[in-house]
C-alpha cells in the first residue's frame, strides 16, 4: 500500500468511512467549523492517545489504536449518563505509516462509532514524529424511548455523595491492569495465559446502557468510569464532594477475575491490593443512597457493592488504612 502523502489524501480515507453529516450535524466536515443540532444540554470531554505514553505500537495493532482511541472518550460519557452523538478527531502522523495501517485503524474506529450512532464532525491533521490521537466527544442525556418523556435521565455528576452511600462498580477491577503488565513484558507464549486480561487492556468494553439505565435512578448520587484505578480514582470521587469523606472498601478474590489472583499469587502481591490499584478498567464506579440500592441492584444487572462513604477523611481497604496514591499521568 502507499503512503498517504497529503492532508487530501487523508481526508480522502476518512470519508470512506465517515459521514459528513447527519440530522445533528447539520454542516459536517470542510468548513472553518462544523454546526450542531440540539434541543438539549450537551456533556462534551476529551482526551490525548499517544503513543509510547498510553500505547505501544508493538502490541497494538492499528484496530487495537483506533477502537481503544475512542472506546476511552465514549466511556467518559457512559460515565454521565448520557448517550454519545458525536466526536472531533485529531491526528498525528509519523511519516512511516502507509494507507494499509491508517485503513486499518480508521475501519476499526468507524465500526465502533456506528454501533454507537456517533458522527464524526470534524478534527485536524499535523505530522509528527510518533502516532498521537486527539479525540472530543460530546453526548446527551438519555430518553428511554419505550416511555414518555418524564422518563429522561440526568447527568450523574460528582459530588453529591454522602456518609451512608452505598458504593457500587459494574466491571471488572485488575484485570486491565494485568493484561499492561502482561504485554510490557514482551513475551507472547505468556501473554496468551491471559486472554482476558489481555483483551481488557487493548479492547475495553464500553458501558453505556448502564451508564444510561443508572441515569434514571435518583438513588444514584454520582458515577465515573475508573481509568486510572481505584486507588487514584476514588480520591477524586470523594473529594468532589463539599466535605472531606472518606471509604470503607471491601474486596474479596470471589468479586476478582481468576486471572488477576492468579497474576497476583504468581508475583507475590495480595490480589485485592493489585485489584484496588488497577489502571484502565473503565469500569464504571458509583454511589448511590442506602434505602435506594436494592431497587438499583435488582434493576440494573451487574451492579456489585464494593463498601461505604464514610464521615472519616481516610480510606480502608478491608479493614486497614490504604494510602498509596496509584497510577499519576505525571509521575516517574
Amino acid at each position: 500500500m502507499k503512503n498517504l502523502n497529503s492532508e487530501q489524501d487523508f481526508l480522502a480515507l476518512i470519508d470512506t468511512y465517515f459521514p459528513s453529516i447527519n440530522g445533528h450535524v447539520t454542516l459536517g466536515r470542510g468548513d472553518d467549523c462544523s454546526i450542531l443540532r440540539t434541543n438539549e444540554e450537551l456533556c462534551i470531554s476529551k482526551d490525548l492517545f499517544l503513543e509510547d505514553v498510553h500505547f505501544r505500537r508493538s502490541y497494538f495493532s492499528p484496530a487495537d489504536i483506533g477502537y481503544k482511541s475512542l472506546a476511552v472518550n465514549i466511556s467518559d460519557i457512559a460515565a454521565m449518563g448520557g448517550v454519545p452523538k458525536g466526536f472531533a478527531l485529531g491526528l498525528i502522523v509519523p511519516p512511516e505509516l502507509d494507507e494499509s495501517y491508517w485503513d486499518s485503524l480508521l475501519k476499526e474506529m468507524a465500526e465502533l462509532a456506528n454501533r454507537h450512532g456517533l458522527i464524526l464532525a470534524g478534527g485536524d491533521l499535523c505530522k509528527g514524529a510518533s502516532l498521537g490521537i486527539s479525540v472530543t466527544v460530546w453526548g446527551e442525556p438519555f430518553q428511554n424511548p419505550k416511555q414518555n418523556s418524564g422518563s429522561k435521565g440526568k447527568f450523574l455528576t460528582r459530588g453529591n455523595a454522602k456518609p451512608g452511600d452505598i458504593l457500587f462498580i459494574h466491571g471488572s477491577l485488575g484485570l486491565a491492569r494485568t493484561g499492561m503488565l502482561m504485554l510490557e513484558k514482551d513475551e507472547p507464549s505468556e501473554c496468551k495465559t491471559y486472554p482476558a486480561s489481555v483483551q481488557a487492556h487493548l479492547r475495553p468494553q464500553i458501558r453505556i446502557e448502564t451508564g444510561n439505565a443508572l441515569s434514571t435512578f435518583p438513588s444514584v448520587t454520582g458515577l465515573m468510569d475508573l481509568s486510572d484505578g481505584l486507588a487514584r480514582d476514588l480520591p477524586r470521587f470523594i473529594n468532589c464532594c463539599e466535605t472531606a469523606f472518606g471509604a470503607e472498601i471491601s474486596l474479596s478474590e470471589a468479586l476478582l477475575h481468576s486471572e488477576v489472583i492468579r497474576f497476583a499469587e504468581t508475583n507475590g502481591i495480595l490480589p485485592e491490593e493489585h485489584a484496588f490499584q488497577g489502571g484502565e478498567d473503565y469500569a464504571l464506579f458509583g454511589a448511590a443512597s442506602a434505602d435506594g440500592f436494592d431497587e438499583l441492584m435488582n434493576t440494573v444487572k451487574g451492579i456489585v457493592p464494593i463498601g461505604v462513604l464514610t464521615d472519616r477523611p481516610e480510606i480502608l481497604l478491608n479493614g486497614k488504612k490504604y494510602s498509596e496514591k496509584g497510577f499519576d499521568h505525571f509521575s516517574g
